[in-house]
Protein backbone atom coordinates (compact mmCIF):
# COMPACT_ATOMS: atom_id res chain seq x y z
CA UNK A 1 0.00 0.00 0.00
CA UNK A 2 2.70 2.41 0.99
CA UNK A 3 4.61 1.73 -2.55
CA UNK A 4 1.72 2.32 -4.48
CA UNK A 5 0.74 5.29 -2.74
CA UNK A 6 4.40 6.53 -3.25
CA UNK A 7 3.94 5.89 -7.09
CA UNK A 8 1.11 7.54 -7.42
CA UNK A 9 2.15 10.53 -5.76
CA UNK A 10 5.39 10.61 -7.47
CA UNK A 11 3.61 10.05 -10.80
CA UNK A 12 1.76 13.60 -9.89
CA UNK A 13 4.66 15.27 -8.90
CA UNK A 14 5.87 14.50 -12.18
CA UNK A 15 2.72 16.06 -14.56
CA UNK A 16 3.38 19.51 -12.76
CA UNK A 17 6.53 19.53 -13.44
CA UNK A 18 6.85 23.05 -16.13
CA UNK A 19 8.12 20.37 -18.83
CA UNK A 20 5.08 17.86 -18.35
CA UNK A 21 3.04 20.59 -20.50
CA UNK A 22 4.72 19.38 -23.86
CA UNK A 23 3.19 15.94 -23.55
CA UNK A 24 -0.34 17.81 -22.74
CA UNK A 25 -2.85 17.80 -25.51
CA UNK A 26 -4.54 21.26 -23.83
CA UNK A 27 -1.17 22.84 -23.20
CA UNK A 28 0.31 21.79 -26.97
CA UNK A 29 1.85 23.47 -28.84
CA UNK A 30 4.00 25.92 -26.67
CA UNK A 31 7.25 26.09 -28.25
CA UNK A 32 8.17 25.89 -31.84
CA UNK A 33 8.26 22.40 -33.78
CA UNK A 34 10.06 20.98 -36.19
CA UNK A 35 9.44 19.62 -39.38
CA UNK A 36 12.18 17.45 -41.63
CA UNK A 37 12.17 16.62 -44.77
CA UNK A 38 14.57 14.60 -46.52
CA UNK A 39 15.78 16.78 -49.46
CA UNK A 40 17.61 19.45 -50.16
CA UNK A 41 16.09 22.71 -50.39
CA UNK A 42 15.19 24.07 -54.13
CA UNK A 43 13.36 21.56 -55.10
CA UNK A 44 9.62 20.18 -54.53
CA UNK A 45 9.57 18.20 -51.99
CA UNK A 46 11.41 21.26 -49.88
CA UNK A 47 9.24 24.10 -51.38
CA UNK A 48 5.77 22.46 -50.80
CA UNK A 49 7.15 21.66 -47.27
CA UNK A 50 7.90 25.23 -46.69
CA UNK A 51 4.33 26.13 -47.88
CA UNK A 52 2.40 24.05 -45.69
CA UNK A 53 5.25 24.87 -43.06
CA UNK A 54 4.28 28.64 -43.00
CA UNK A 55 0.26 27.62 -42.87
CA UNK A 56 0.68 25.36 -40.15
CA UNK A 57 2.60 27.80 -38.20
CA UNK A 58 -0.45 30.07 -38.28
CA UNK A 59 -2.81 27.60 -37.17
CA UNK A 60 -0.81 26.54 -34.44
CA UNK A 61 0.29 29.88 -33.09
CA UNK A 62 4.09 28.54 -32.89
CA UNK A 63 7.19 28.89 -35.41
CA UNK A 64 7.50 25.36 -37.40
CA UNK A 65 10.64 25.08 -38.36
CA UNK A 66 11.97 23.11 -41.72
CA UNK A 67 15.21 21.14 -41.35
CA UNK A 68 16.50 19.47 -45.03
CA UNK A 69 18.49 16.56 -44.11
CA UNK A 70 19.25 15.00 -47.91
CA UNK A 71 21.08 12.12 -48.96
CA UNK A 72 20.44 7.86 -48.44
CA UNK A 73 16.91 8.62 -49.77
CA UNK A 74 15.06 10.26 -47.37
CA UNK A 75 16.20 7.65 -44.65
CA UNK A 76 18.53 10.15 -43.09
CA UNK A 77 15.29 12.18 -41.96
CA UNK A 78 12.98 9.53 -41.40
CA UNK A 79 15.62 8.26 -38.80
CA UNK A 80 16.00 11.75 -36.99
CA UNK A 81 11.96 11.87 -36.95
CA UNK A 82 11.33 7.89 -35.75
CA UNK A 83 13.88 8.53 -32.68
CA UNK A 84 12.81 11.69 -32.04
CA UNK A 85 10.86 12.46 -28.77
CA UNK A 86 6.65 11.35 -29.06
CA UNK A 87 6.01 14.50 -28.00
CA UNK A 88 4.50 16.68 -31.51
CA UNK A 89 7.43 18.82 -31.63
CA UNK A 90 9.42 16.64 -34.03
CA UNK A 91 7.38 15.80 -37.32
CA UNK A 92 8.42 14.16 -40.72
CA UNK A 93 7.79 15.17 -44.23
CA UNK A 94 7.45 11.57 -45.72
CA UNK A 95 7.24 10.77 -49.66
CA UNK A 96 7.34 7.82 -51.14
CA UNK A 97 10.92 7.25 -51.28
CA UNK A 98 11.44 6.91 -47.72
CA UNK A 99 8.22 5.35 -46.33
CA UNK A 100 8.15 3.01 -49.32
CA UNK A 101 11.08 2.54 -51.87
CA UNK A 102 13.91 1.87 -49.12
CA UNK A 103 12.19 0.02 -46.94
CA UNK A 104 10.96 -2.15 -49.76
CA UNK A 105 13.89 -2.63 -51.81
CA UNK A 106 16.79 -2.50 -49.67
CA UNK A 107 18.31 -6.28 -48.85
CA UNK A 108 18.03 -4.80 -45.27
CA UNK A 109 15.48 -2.20 -44.85
CA UNK A 110 16.63 0.45 -42.64
CA UNK A 111 13.28 0.15 -40.48
CA UNK A 112 9.64 -0.91 -40.36
CA UNK A 113 7.69 1.90 -41.64
CA UNK A 114 4.44 1.24 -40.09
CA UNK A 115 6.38 0.15 -36.32
CA UNK A 116 8.72 3.23 -36.81
CA UNK A 117 6.32 6.00 -37.01
CA UNK A 118 3.31 7.05 -36.42
CA UNK A 119 0.51 8.09 -39.17
CA UNK A 120 -1.03 11.98 -38.66
CA UNK A 121 -1.99 13.16 -42.32
CA UNK A 122 -1.56 12.81 -45.97
CA UNK A 123 -0.56 15.85 -47.01
CA UNK A 124 -0.76 15.28 -50.76
CA UNK A 125 0.18 14.45 -54.45
CA UNK A 126 3.20 15.55 -56.61
CA UNK A 127 2.51 16.25 -60.18
CA UNK A 128 5.25 14.97 -62.48
CA UNK A 129 6.96 15.22 -65.67
CA UNK A 130 8.99 13.81 -67.88
CA UNK A 131 11.34 16.63 -69.37
CA UNK A 132 14.51 16.49 -71.78
CA UNK A 133 16.50 19.62 -72.65
CA UNK A 134 15.30 21.79 -76.07
CA UNK A 135 18.51 20.18 -77.37
CA UNK A 136 17.53 16.26 -78.04
CA UNK A 137 15.94 16.01 -80.93
CA UNK A 138 12.96 14.32 -79.84
CA UNK A 139 9.58 15.79 -79.49
CA UNK A 140 7.52 12.82 -78.20
CA UNK A 141 7.63 10.06 -75.89
CA UNK A 142 7.75 7.59 -78.95
CA UNK A 143 10.48 9.86 -79.98
CA UNK A 144 12.68 9.74 -77.41
CA UNK A 145 11.80 5.92 -76.84
CA UNK A 146 13.20 5.14 -80.46
CA UNK A 147 16.27 7.42 -79.93
CA UNK A 148 16.92 5.33 -76.78
CA UNK A 149 16.90 2.19 -78.37
CA UNK A 150 19.13 3.29 -81.63
CA UNK A 151 21.61 4.11 -78.94
CA UNK A 152 21.59 1.89 -75.77
CA UNK A 153 23.53 3.08 -72.96
CA UNK A 154 24.39 6.35 -74.54
CA UNK A 155 22.20 8.25 -72.82
CA UNK A 156 21.81 9.37 -69.23
CA UNK A 157 18.63 9.89 -67.13
CA UNK A 158 18.48 11.52 -63.26
CA UNK A 159 16.43 11.00 -60.68
CA UNK A 160 16.31 12.53 -57.14
CA UNK A 161 13.19 9.92 -55.62
CA UNK A 162 12.17 6.07 -55.92
CA UNK A 163 8.61 8.02 -57.70
CA UNK A 164 10.73 9.17 -60.74
CA UNK A 165 12.92 6.57 -60.52
CA UNK A 166 10.64 3.69 -61.30
CA UNK A 167 8.42 5.38 -63.30
CA UNK A 168 11.75 5.98 -65.60
CA UNK A 169 12.21 2.18 -65.90
CA UNK A 170 8.74 1.12 -66.09
CA UNK A 171 8.55 3.77 -69.10
CA UNK A 172 12.08 2.47 -70.44
CA UNK A 173 11.09 -1.17 -70.13
CA UNK A 174 14.03 -3.15 -71.71
CA UNK A 175 16.19 0.03 -72.96
CA UNK A 176 19.29 0.93 -71.39
CA UNK A 177 20.24 4.50 -70.43
CA UNK A 178 22.64 5.50 -67.28
CA UNK A 179 20.64 6.38 -64.25
CA UNK A 180 22.56 9.59 -62.47
CA UNK A 181 21.14 10.11 -58.45
CA UNK A 182 20.65 13.31 -57.22
CA UNK A 183 20.09 14.44 -53.65
CA UNK A 184 17.65 17.16 -55.09
CA UNK A 185 15.69 17.77 -58.20
CA UNK A 186 17.73 21.48 -58.58
CA UNK A 187 21.16 19.57 -58.83
CA UNK A 188 19.39 17.30 -61.41
CA UNK A 189 17.84 20.31 -63.55
CA UNK A 190 20.89 21.87 -63.59
CA UNK A 191 22.71 19.34 -65.03
CA UNK A 192 19.91 18.43 -67.53
CA UNK A 193 19.86 22.13 -68.65
CA UNK A 194 23.56 21.59 -68.73
CA UNK A 195 23.54 18.77 -71.54
CA UNK A 196 25.00 16.17 -68.76
CA UNK A 197 21.43 14.19 -68.52
CA UNK A 198 18.95 13.88 -70.92
CA UNK A 199 15.96 13.04 -69.67
CA UNK A 200 14.01 13.13 -65.98
CA UNK A 201 10.95 13.04 -64.22
CA UNK A 202 10.54 15.59 -62.25
CA UNK A 203 8.13 17.83 -60.34
CA UNK A 204 5.77 21.41 -61.37
CA UNK A 205 7.73 22.99 -58.98
CA UNK A 206 10.54 23.13 -61.50
CA UNK A 207 9.44 21.89 -64.97
CA UNK A 208 6.95 25.10 -65.43
CA UNK A 209 9.69 28.22 -65.97
CA UNK A 210 11.78 26.02 -67.53
CA UNK A 211 9.37 24.99 -70.20
CA UNK A 212 7.59 28.09 -71.06
CA UNK A 213 10.97 29.36 -71.69
CA UNK A 214 12.09 26.75 -74.16
CA UNK A 215 14.98 25.24 -72.33
CA UNK A 216 13.36 21.84 -71.84
CA UNK A 217 10.56 20.05 -73.07
CA UNK A 218 7.84 18.05 -71.61
CA UNK A 219 6.71 14.80 -72.95
CA UNK A 220 4.16 13.03 -70.41
CA UNK A 221 2.69 13.93 -66.95
CA UNK A 222 2.27 11.07 -64.31
CA UNK A 223 -1.14 12.77 -63.56
CA UNK A 224 -4.45 10.66 -63.97
CA UNK A 225 -5.27 14.63 -65.91
CA UNK A 226 -3.35 17.15 -67.71
CA UNK A 227 -1.91 19.67 -65.00
CA UNK A 228 -3.40 23.61 -65.74
CA UNK A 229 0.56 24.09 -65.11
CA UNK A 230 1.52 22.89 -68.41
CA UNK A 231 -2.07 22.12 -70.16
CA UNK A 232 -0.46 20.78 -73.49
CA UNK A 233 1.18 17.88 -71.54
CA UNK A 234 -0.48 14.90 -72.38
CA UNK A 235 -1.13 12.13 -69.93
CA UNK A 236 0.61 8.57 -69.99
CA UNK A 237 -3.27 7.39 -70.58
CA UNK A 238 -3.67 9.32 -73.77
CA UNK A 239 -0.19 8.18 -74.79
CA UNK A 240 -1.69 4.44 -73.90
CA UNK A 241 1.33 4.22 -71.66
CA UNK A 242 -0.29 2.39 -68.76
CA UNK A 243 2.53 1.06 -67.39
CA UNK A 244 2.80 4.52 -65.99
CA UNK A 245 1.57 3.61 -62.77
CA UNK A 246 3.29 5.18 -60.37
CA UNK A 247 1.49 8.02 -57.45
CA UNK A 248 4.20 10.10 -56.20
CA UNK A 249 2.40 11.32 -52.55
CA UNK A 250 3.68 13.05 -49.41
CA UNK A 251 2.27 12.65 -46.04
CA UNK A 252 3.29 13.63 -42.10
CA UNK A 253 4.41 11.10 -39.89
CA UNK A 254 5.45 11.45 -36.19
CA UNK A 255 7.74 8.93 -33.77
CA UNK A 256 6.15 5.56 -33.04
CA UNK A 257 4.42 6.41 -29.92
CA UNK A 258 3.13 9.80 -30.44
CA UNK A 259 -0.38 10.40 -28.16
CA UNK A 260 -3.85 9.85 -30.03
CA UNK A 261 -4.81 13.20 -28.56
CA UNK A 262 -1.85 15.10 -29.99
CA UNK A 263 -1.92 12.96 -33.41
CA UNK A 264 -5.43 13.83 -33.58
CA UNK A 265 -4.93 17.88 -33.08
CA UNK A 266 -1.91 17.71 -35.76
CA UNK A 267 -3.51 15.95 -37.92
CA UNK A 268 -6.86 18.49 -37.90
CA UNK A 269 -4.68 21.40 -37.88
CA UNK A 270 -2.96 19.95 -41.12
CA UNK A 271 -5.90 19.40 -42.55
CA UNK A 272 -7.21 22.99 -41.92
CA UNK A 273 -4.21 23.84 -43.54
CA UNK A 274 -4.09 22.66 -46.22
CA UNK A 275 -7.30 23.74 -46.77
CA UNK A 276 -6.34 27.53 -46.40
CA UNK A 277 -6.76 29.86 -49.64
CA UNK A 278 -3.32 31.25 -49.43
CA UNK A 279 -1.79 27.66 -48.85
CA UNK A 280 -3.72 25.79 -51.97
CA UNK A 281 -3.06 28.44 -54.16
CA UNK A 282 0.78 28.09 -53.37
CA UNK A 283 0.42 24.28 -53.63
CA UNK A 284 -1.47 24.80 -56.67
CA UNK A 285 1.52 27.03 -58.56
CA UNK A 286 3.56 24.04 -57.41
CA UNK A 287 2.16 21.40 -58.92
CA UNK A 288 0.61 19.79 -56.07
CA UNK A 289 -2.67 19.38 -54.89
CA UNK A 290 -2.81 18.93 -51.56
CA UNK A 291 -5.35 17.00 -49.59
CA UNK A 292 -5.93 16.03 -45.70
CA UNK A 293 -7.01 13.13 -44.13
CA UNK A 294 -7.59 11.56 -40.39
CA UNK A 295 -4.66 9.49 -39.02
CA UNK A 296 -6.95 6.29 -39.86
CA UNK A 297 -7.80 6.97 -42.96
CA UNK A 298 -3.91 8.19 -44.02
CA UNK A 299 -2.61 4.75 -41.85
CA UNK A 300 -4.96 2.65 -44.37
CA UNK A 301 -3.91 4.76 -47.78
CA UNK A 302 -0.21 4.62 -46.39
CA UNK A 303 -0.86 0.49 -46.95
CA UNK A 304 -2.29 0.49 -49.70
CA UNK A 305 0.67 2.59 -51.35
CA UNK A 306 3.03 0.34 -49.75
CA UNK A 307 1.91 -2.84 -50.83
CA UNK A 308 0.71 -1.44 -54.54
CA UNK A 309 4.66 -0.22 -54.96
CA UNK A 310 5.70 -3.44 -53.75
CA UNK A 311 3.51 -5.46 -56.26
CA UNK A 312 5.08 -2.75 -59.03
CA UNK A 313 8.45 -3.95 -57.95
CA UNK A 314 8.45 -7.44 -58.25
CA UNK A 315 5.88 -7.52 -61.22
CA UNK A 316 9.00 -5.42 -62.97
CA UNK A 317 11.40 -7.31 -61.31
CA UNK A 318 12.97 -4.26 -60.19
CA UNK A 319 16.75 -4.26 -58.43
CA UNK A 320 18.11 -1.17 -56.98
CA UNK A 321 21.95 -1.14 -55.98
Amino acid sequence: MRRRTFTLATLAAATALPGAAAWSADAYPNKPLKLIVGFAPGGGADALTRIIAEGLAKQLGQQVIVENRPGADGVLAAQAAASARPDGYTLLMGTNTAMVAAPTLRPTPPYDPFKAFTPISSAGQFSMFLVVPASLPVKSVNELLALVAAKPGALNSASSNSASELAMLQLLGDRKVVNARYKGDMQAMTDLLGGQIQMMFTTGTLAPGYVKDGRIRALVTLQPQRSALLPDVPTGSELELGKLTITPWAGFFGPPGLPQAITDRLSQELQNTLKRPEVRAQLVQQGFEGYGMSPAKFAEYFRTQYDAFGATVREHNVKFE
